[in-house]
């Protein structure tokens, strides 16, 4: 130890938080030219329903297989809107998220959650069990030595 008796450097455990800050740092460094080149680009080659007012013409609906193929914004979820631009009175299809899309991965969430919490349920259950028998064989031991 240093003569003032206070130990120099870091506290112990805080290691690891500089080096997740420093990992988190360098992976935003690592992301920060795409976002300034995404800036860059002019408006024209945008969607229109990013750069202004929207009307939605057909409500959310699952991409048939021809528009999976031959429409790229069905490429993300299956699912697309028709909208029309109000500036420029342009048609476009534009990506979209169903309810009946996001019912179906809720309970899909929801099952997984609760097959995690049985197998955790399960498993604290069985340790409970072992730790029991070994404190029963202790005591026992301990009455068979008296």
């Amino acid at each position: 130890m240093p003569a003032g008796g206070e130990r120099r450097g870091l506290p112990q455990g805080s290691h690891l938080c500089w080096l997740l800050c420093v990992f988190t740092l360098r992976l935003c460094q690592a992301e920060a030219p795409v976002r300034a080149e995404q800036l860059s680009v002019s408006t024209s080659n945008l969607p229109c329903w990013l750069v202004e007012e929207f009307v939605v013409a057909e409500e959310c609906a699952q991409c048939s297989n021809f528009q999976a193929k031959t429409t790229p914004e069905c490429g993300s979820t299956g699912y697309v809107e028709k909208i029309t631009c109000s500036s420029s009175k342009r048609n476009e299809f534009k990506s979209c998220r169903s309810a009946l899309m996001e019912q179906h991965l809720f309970w899909k969430f929801e099952g997984a959650i609760v097959g995690v919490a049985l197998v955790f349920a399960c498993l604290v259950i069985v340790r409970q069990r072992q730790l029991d028998r070994k404190a029963l064989e202790k005591v026992r031991k301990q009455i068979e030595s008296i």
